[in-house]
């Protein structure tokens, strides 16, 4: 507990900048933006932040994120675990959220009062994302108040601090809802927004406050 407490005041400025850039995203982004964290958090489960992020650029780059069709789009994904199936949610995802070849994500959002209501809804219709790339993708937007992003380095931190007996090997909706709950618990024991606790712990196994 105390290593992560001084994690977090030692890394709080860079913290607290990075959550204000996400933020900015959502009030001063265009539509686009806010699609690139949409498909950025599609394709992270399994593969590394960086080269997912690496792959969104590259879309974005060569103007196929909302145009692009599928078998440019899976050249693009190098690095990227799964990449046809996620080229896939790419499509899906365009289909959803692109009309007459304008993006629009930042409305559907706004249709909800409170941030979980939301996830719930990205997660029941976007396919290709779970509560945790869900959660990622309205915290890098700056939605990510009393949410918990629960990849591996956030359960392994969890277990290291004895707040859950193992690292589960798959998160049902259930199991996902309790385990945030336990994290809101110590995040208020220990006075550090959950937001911010969050980067604190990816800092604590990466060495760097990413995405």
């Amino acid at each position: 507990m105390e290593e992560i407490k001084e994690i977090y005041f030692a890394n709080q400025d860079r913290i607290k900048e990075r959550l204000a850039e996400f933020k900015r995203v959502w009030d001063e982004g265009d539509e686009e933006d806010i699609f690139a964290e949409l498909i950025f958090c599609i394709l992270t489960p399994q593969s590394r932040a960086k080269s997912c992020w690496n792959a969104v650029m590259k879309l974005l780059d060569g103007n196929l994120l909302l145009r692009g069709k599928i078998n440019r789009i899976i050249k693009k994904l190098n690095g990227v675990r799964f990449k046809y199936k996620k080229a896939e949610y790419i499509i899906e995802a365009r289909k959803m959220f692109v009309v007459n070849g304008r993006v629009s994500v930042r409305s559907k959002i706004k249709e909800f009062n409170e941030n979980k209501d939301a996830r719930e809804w990205l997660v029941n219709n976007v396919r290709g994302l779970g509560f945790k790339e869900a959660s990622h993708f309205l915290r890098n937007i700056g939605l990510g108040e009393n949410i918990a992003i629960l990849d591996r380095h956030i359960l392994k931190n969890l277990s290291l601090l004895g707040l859950i007996e193992e690292v589960p090997h798959s998160l049902s909706r259930k199991i996902y809802l309790e385990l945030e709950n336990k994290m809101m618990k110590f995040a208020d024991m220990v006075k550090i927004p959950i937001s911010h606790l969050d980067l604190a712990m990816w800092y604590k196994e990466t060495g760097e406050i990413f995405k």
